[in-house]
């Protein structure tokens, strides 16, 4: 499935609380609740493209599937990690490199928009 478009974010329920569970401060946690996201996603077999334009900043982020990339979120959180495609869904796995919590994003086309999900868990360490 081609993730090829241009979509804009028009809700997020519970984002929020998601970024607060991932340690994102209140100040930012306001400012990200309305940040007016735009993505435009450009695929080519493996290959991604994706433009983020929003308030805050606009980047463009490239990556292959299944290859490790450094990314940094509009907050400045750092993160490594990859995309895989799983079906049709992009599925997203990310650590935070501050604090090791590990973010999940799963994106899949429905219909006419493109549905994310965003979950975290903390990373498991043993001694």
């Amino acid at each position: 499935m081609a993730f090829n478009g241009t979509w804009k974010i028009e809700k997020n329920e519970n984002y929020e609380k998601f970024m607060e569970a991932m340690g994102v401060n209140v100040m930012k946690r306001k400012l990200g609740a309305h940040d007016n996201l735009k993505l435009t996603i450009q695929q080519d077999g493996n290959k991604f493209l994706v433009k983020e334009s929003s308030t805050f900043r606009n980047i463009d982020i490239e990556f292959t599937l299944g290859v490790s990339f450094e990314y940094s979120l509009a907050d400045g959180t750092e993160l490594s990690g990859s995309w895989n495609l799983e079906g049709n869904k992009l599925v997203g796995t990310f650590t935070r490199k501050d604090n090791g919590k590990v973010l999940t994003a799963y994106r899949e086309i429905v219909g006419s928009e493109l549905i994310q999900v965003n979950t975290f868990s903390l990373k498991a360490l043993f001694c």
